[in-house]
């Protein structure tokens, strides 16, 4: 039998690792294109809307949120100037949120800044290697929610 190794592998240590430099890879990306008041939280809220208007509710059920954080994130934008929030018209009790024209450019320049991203991570590594990747945080996923989520996602080519 192999020896154990005496330091355990600790991958979501790499995992958390890499997402704090992501992320701060974002904000330089998308500061350099004039919005330096970039929130880790935008690029999720802002693409969500960047698709369709949606309710505060639809929000946070899209981001595995309560509608109370989805507010936060959504109140957020709103004193920035991205989103503008309404009362439905059929249902006072939801608010509607959409992206202003700012927010408009903001959801452009946060999906430039993703595709430029990807792009220099794939010229850094090979094609198999991103396929494992890819395949090794599908398999992280904690359950067959999650899994179904991601298999709305793109794979690598």
């Amino acid at each position: 039998m192999a020896e154990q190794s005496r330091t355990a592998y600790h991958f979501g240590d790499l995992l958390a690792l890499a997402r704090g430099h992501w992320v701060r890879q974002m904000a330089e990306h998308v500061g350099r294109a004039g919005f330096a008041d970039y929130r880790r939280t935008d690029a999720a809220v802002v693409r969500l809307l960047s698709r369709r208007p949606r309710s505060i509710g639809q929000i946070g059920a899209a981001l595995g949120v309560t509608r109370q954080a989805a507010r936060k994130f959504v109140t957020r934008l709103e004193q920035r100037g991205y989103v503008v929030t309404v009362r439905d018209a059929s249902d006072a009790r939801q608010v509607n949120v959409g992206l202003t024209r700012r927010g408009d450019q903001y959801a452009r320049v946060i999906e430039k800044a993703i595709d430029a991203l990807d792009r220099r991570l794939a010229q850094r590594i090979e094609p198999t290697q991103l396929l494992a990747a890819d395949a090794v945080l599908r398999a992280s996923l904690p359950d067959q929610d999650a899994r179904e989520e991601a298999m709305r996602l793109v794979p690598p080519p």
